[in-house]
């Protein structure tokens, strides 16, 4: 099994912070497209609004990953119901502007050091370890 990159692992760590803070205090959370809710790690997801993989420039931040339900984070983000509710949760949370300038900058790359992903993976770990004591997990 090959080993995850730092990268990777910032990313499967942002998921689960923005799980765990987005979390009531018994630990349940919304779908941001649905509406649904579930158990921060049972069935919820961190879902990208831009794709991971196709933006390097939005991938780690916060404001791009909220929680989704597996199913809306796996099928309806592909031109679905599910994608149009994103867009229109982005746009009330963070405001149109906002969101049209991830639309636009989505392509620009940006680059980070090996150092930089360490100090932002023990920066996560240190808020995802709070955030679990705070829903007792």
């Amino acid at each position: 099994m090959a080993k995850k990159s730092n990268r990777a692992k910032c990313l499967d760590a942002l998921q689960k912070l923005v799980r765990l803070k987005a979390a009531d205090d018994n630990g349940y959370c919304t779908c941001v497209t649905c509406g649904c809710i579930r158990k921060w790690n049972e069935g919820i997801q961190g879902g990208h609004f831009l794709a991971k993989g196709s933006s390097s420039r939005w991938a780690l931040v916060e404001e791009n990953v909220h929680p989704q339900c597996n199913h809306c984070n796996a099928f309806g983000m592909n031109g679905g119901a599910a994608a149009a509710n994103y867009t229109i949760y982005m746009i009330d949370m963070y405001g149109r502007e906002f969101v049209e300038n991830m639309i636009q900058t989505k392509s620009e790359t940006l680059k980070i050091g090996a150092a930089d992903y360490r100090d932002m993976l023990e920066d996560l770990n240190k808020q995802i370890k709070y955030q679990l004591n705070r829903v007792g997990s």
